[in-house]
């Protein structure tokens, strides 16, 4: 189980949300650089970071924050992106800049069509974001609320052939109130690509809840604002998730 902490950037700085509201930002760090680097130390193996800026822009807005952590981070560990991604040209960009994956959540959902060209032209780097509530999608940073089912959607673009599927719980995100455990599984469960967690991880026990079924298909899961307060010691968590592992 994979613990992955996410590098959230807006206006250049790294920050958390409270469910997607950009105006309630916390400015963890003016270097996120720096922060890559704390993360890499404590034993991070993958980072996953989100341009908001560029998720409510459509087009990367962070590119000069994300090009110091890729300069900072080099070929240590693999490092993802999400936000503002819905074109070819920006992907092949974020890769020639030494990205690993790129994460397609909105424009997965309104254009399935760039999704499947994605799929084909950069095998093996894309994976999708989907954020959903109650079991139905939203998009445009959380701000609208699709008819789509999570589980339909997700079977599709295994279809097309991307690489894994972060799914965030957004009634969770940002607020400590633990993963969605059983939404998770079940989705994990209907796959046979990947699932990444995401939203809410808080404690060492949702550490452990995560590793108790990660055998469903859950390869590891993102840790947020739990890391940056301090509710949980990302250094001890990894090393749990390891033990629980073997």
């Amino acid at each position: 189980m994979l613990l992955i902490p996410a590098i959230d950037l807006k206006d250049g700085h790294c920050v958390r949300l409270k469910q997607g509201e950009m105006e309630g930002a916390t400015v963890f760090s003016e270097q996120p650089a720096a922060m890559a680097r704390h993360w890499i130390d404590k034993g991070a193996r993958r980072l996953h970071l989100v341009d908001l800026n560029g998720a409510f822009a459509g087009k990367p807005k962070n590119e000069p924050a994300i090009k110091a952590i890729l300069k900072e981070v080099g070929d240590e560990i693999p490092v993802q992106l999400g936000g503002g991604i819905r074109d070819l040209d920006t992907i092949e960009r974020c890769l020639d800049d030494g990205l690993s994956y790129v994460i397609i959540g909105t424009a997965a959902v309104k254009n399935p069509g760039f999704l499947h060209d994605a799929c084909t032209a950069f095998p093996g780097h894309i994976i999708v974001g989907l954020d959903a509530k109650e079991g139905k999608v939203a998009v445009d940073g959380w701000s609208k609320m699709t008819g789509h089912d999570v589980i339909d959607l997700a079977k599709k673009f295994e279809d097309y052939g991307v690489e894994a599927i972060v799914y965030t719980d957004i009634g969770r995100d940002g607020m400590l109130s633990g993963i969605n455990i059983d939404a998770t599984v079940k989705l994990a469960q209907a796959l046979r690509i990947p699932v990444i967690a995401s939203g809410g991880l808080a404690t060492l026990k949702d550490v452990k809840s995560l590793c108790a079924v990660a055998d469903e298909g859950i390869v590891g899961a993102i840790a947020g604002r739990a890391i940056y307060d301090g509710t949980l010691d990302f250094a001890k968590a990894q090393a749990e998730a390891d033990k629980h592992s073997k």
